[in-house]
């Protein structure tokens, strides 16, 4: 029996299409921030909200007739405004504690 020796593990960074690529061949990916990540997240809450508050007056004109959608796109939205909210506190809970240490 007999063992065929391995490919070195660093030349193998990127799994693309299910095949490895060696490092030559991977381009750079632009990295985003959590800056960018989170001021994303707030564009998709406001669409969402807005979203839901444009459906709830087409409820109220009377030309939307799909009321359980529009209660499911109603919580939907009030759930991430809800998830976001969390996030904010937590963030600035972290921040005010790191303020609070003494270097």
């Amino acid at each position: 029996m007999t063992l065929d020796p391995l490919a070195p593990i660093s030349a193998l960074t990127a799994i693309d299409n299910g095949s490895f690529l060696p490092t030559s061949q991977v381009e750079a990916t632009p990295t985003t921030g959590f800056g960018d990540w989170f001021a994303k997240e707030i564009g998709d809450v406001n669409d969402k909200l807005i979203g839901a508050h444009l459906e709830t007056q087409k409820i109220a004109a009377g030309s939307n007739e799909n009321l359980h959608e529009v209660m499911m796109h109603i919580q939907e939205a009030r759930m991430s405004f809800e998830m976001l909210a969390q996030v904010r506190n937590r963030l600035l809970e972290s921040y005010q504690e790191v303020m609070r240490m003494q270097v």
